[in-house]
């Protein structure tokens, strides 16, 4: 459906996977875990997470992100001013994980790239009808179980599209590239088609913890920060992304 990544926008999973230690096998299991639990012609009971149904969550999502004439990616350091200046005619947002709620609910947020630390305010978008891009990775086993378990109670669970980051193919999964929420939005994007061009970023930093990040240890974060630069470098908008001074 969509041409493959980049071979760097790959690789630097495995370098980061090196870089702390983290195990390919760990990543492996939660994506196929997923992949098994997504498998049915309804999963959890919900009609539109079968495979069939994220494809076309998936191809609609690409097909508005194409049609806008600017698509705003919105890390966890954003602003709701900052988000406010940013909308104009023809813009549309992508938000990463917890940094939805820094997007007022009359902008056209389109869809949330999350691994599900994004707390409350994961979970207010999730109600607002958002398409989750839900990440797979070694540590998230049990809380993508869980979320899952909840937003199919929910009166109108949300539209889904499931990515992972392993080597392996995995049905019903993709692997867009990119690491945190904010670089992989930016390699989704990429991936699905939307030119480099018609890129903006607001809230994206490698000095500070975002207001809107999850639950973490700050050191930990800021080492996971230089990663997300590295990714931003190899998509090339990382002047576009980052501030002048956080560049050099």
């Amino acid at each position: 459906m969509f041409p493959p990544p980049p071979p760097p926008l790959l690789a630097v999973q495995d370098e980061v996977r090196a870089a702390f230690g983290w195990s390919l096998g760990e990543d492996q299991r939660s994506a196929h875990d997923l992949s098994d639990c997504m498998r049915s012609p309804e999963p959890f009971g919900v009609p539109h997470w079968s495979s069939e149904a994220r494809e076309v969550h998936l191809e609609r999502l690409a097909s508005m992100c194409r049609a806008a004439e600017r698509v705003v990616v919105v890390g966890a350091a954003a602003t709701v001013e900052e988000v406010t200046a940013a909308s104009g005619p023809g813009t549309v947002f992508i938000a990463a994980d917890g940094a939805a709620g820094a997007v007022p609910g009359h902008l056209p947020l389109l869809a949330v790239i999350s691994d599900l630390d994004g707390g409350e305010h994961l979970h207010a978008a999730v109600k607002r009808g958002l398409v989750v891009v839900l990440h797979a990775h070694g540590d998230n086993r049990s809380t993508w179980e869980q979320h899952l378990a909840v937003w199919a109670d929910l009166e109108t669970p949300p539209p889904l599209v499931l990515t992972h980051q392993v080597p392996d193919s995995v049905a019903g999964l993709h692997n867009p590239g990119g690491f945190t929420d904010g670089d992989r939005a930016v390699c989704l994007l990429r991936w699905m088609g939307v030119p480099l061009d018609a890129l903006a970023f607001v809230g994206f930093a490698l000095d500070k913890v975002g207001p809107w990040s999850g639950v973490t240890d700050p050191s930990r974060k800021l080492q996971k920060l230089t990663w997300m630069a590295e990714v931003l470098h190899r998509l090339g908008v990382m002047h576009e992304a980052l501030p002048q001074d956080e560049n050099s």
